[in-house]
């Protein structure tokens, strides 16, 4: 059956509109969630909040795995109180991954405590990132999972922070990576070795056996080790083959699936940060001594917790400054998560917590626990402020004398720190006014 033919003058049949997935917005919504998703996907998001954690979070493990060298045997070695036996035991009930039980000779614990250590230095140094951070991931699980009776809050957040830090691109600016691209020498080479380096490390050990890799109950219920580590070798594998052989479309196309990796990353780091004070705020608000303003008084009495008793008791003398300090805390803790939403009373609760988490390492002598805190605040940080410390630190080490050479080094353009002093935003990606971020 043959389709009438419209007469001269007169038109066709209209084909069904397709409807627009912003129908039913108002024109100023449907543009901003137009901007927001060309941003996800065409920028990296928070690039110094990313960073800046990343930076934060590797100093914090490093400076603990050094200052532990001479202990680390009794924290995570074979002289523990927490046996080979016992942790084997216990990683074959909840199915946790540390490579620190595929052997018990003393050789084995010193390769993975030194790896753990070059990994750190590694992502500080943002040499090779994203090697780097599944490296450090797999450092801080292979001790943190030994020993699990070691360690305070913030090796809570590192061990967190450590997985996360996997799926972001951490290392677009302030890294080794960020000045090999500005120099143009970003050919991929030693990382793909790496990773090929990796493979054979990874095949081995699923040779060995009884490593704890498995396909399923690992990672999560569904999700297992094995796939996990293999996956990202693979991913590897193709992301070097795309830049090297397919440089047009499909390497846009894996950097916008890069891009939206980091945002979720990064909006999980925001989240946990977020559940972090809002669970700890509540919790105080429970307890009997947060309540009557006293819950500060306690600690600064324990020896454990006094490296300067004179300061600790001197504190503690005074019940005004307890008082302060105890409700402080909790109306600061509580009401953070709220003040997302305005950037200036946000911008002020988050130097309040930074000066709380100091003052925690200094008074009490927790000062990787506030390191770690602090690292993971900074995601919160305004970007101008990011971008003006950064400048003002490459001038400090000789390394922007004049802002010459120093965009190599950060990947900013040579007058981030003007910009920000004085409250202008530079070009954006391909010569776009930059976007406002996300994340400030």
């Amino acid at each position: 059956m043959h389709r009438p033919v419209p007469a001269a003058g007169r038109p066709g049949p209209v084909p069904p509109a397709v409807p627009s997935p912003f129908a039913g917005l108002s024109r100023s919504a449907a543009g901003g969630l137009s901007r927001g998703l060309a941003r996800i996907t065409g920028t990296t998001v928070g690039p110094h909040q990313a960073a800046v954690v990343r930076i934060g979070i590797s100093l914090a493990w490093l400076l603990f795995l050094l200052r532990e060298w001479p202990h680390r045997h009794e924290l995570y070695g074979p002289d523990g109180s927490w046996s080979w036996d016992l942790a084997n035991r216990l990683v074959a009930d909840n199915h946790a991954f540390t490579p620190l039980l595929w052997g018990r000779a003393d050789a084995w614990f010193e390769v993975v405590y030194a790896g753990a250590i070059a990994a750190s230095a590694m992502l500080l140094l943002g040499w090779r990132t994203r090697t780097a951070s599944l490296l450090f991931m797999i450092g801080v699980l292979a001790l943190q999972n030994r020993s699990v009776f070691v360690g305070d809050g913030g090796d809570n957040v590192i061990h967190l922070m450590a997985i996360y830090l996997v799926f972001t691109r951490c290392g677009q600016v302030w890294s080794l990576d960020a000045r090999r691209r500005a120099k143009g020498r970003d050919t991929g080479g030693a990382g793909i070795v790496l990773w090929i380096v990796l493979g054979l490390v990874l095949a081995v050990a699923q040779l060995l056996g009884s490593t704890g890799l498995t396909w399923t109950d690992g990672l999560l219920p569904w999700l297992g080790w094995t796939p996990f580590l293999w996956g990202f070798l693979v991913l590897q594998a193709v992301w070097w083959a795309v830049r090297r052989y397919a440089p047009g479309e499909p390497r846009a196309v894996l950097d916008i699936l890069a891009n939206i990796l980091h945002a979720a990353g990064l909006l999980v780091i925001v989240v946990e940060v977020c559940l972090i004070y809002a669970t700890a705020g509540w919790y105080k608000v429970q307890g009997s001594r947060w309540q009557d303003g006293t819950a500060l008084y306690y600690p600064l009495h324990l020896d454990d917790f006094s490296p300067w008793p004179e300061l600790s008791h001197a504190m503690a003398a005074n019940g005004l400054m307890v008082m302060v300090i105890t409700y402080g805390t909790v109306i600061v803790q509580v009401a953070f998560p709220f003040t997302l939403f305005n950037r200036r009373v946000k911008n002020v609760l988050l130097a309040l917590m930074i000066v709380e988490h100091a003052s925690i390492a200094v008074v009490l002598g927790l000062p990787f626990f506030s390191l770690a805190m602090i690292a993971a605040d900074a995601v919160f940080l305004p970007t101008g402020f990011l971008r003006w410390a950064g400048d003002r630190m490459g001038r400090l080490v000789g390394r922007g004398a004049g802002r010459h050479g120093t965009a190599g080094a950060t990947g900013e353009p040579e007058d981030a720190g003007a910009q920000a002093a004085t409250g202008q935003r530079g070009p954006g990606p391909a010569g776009e006014p930059a976007p406002s971020n996300l994340v400030v």
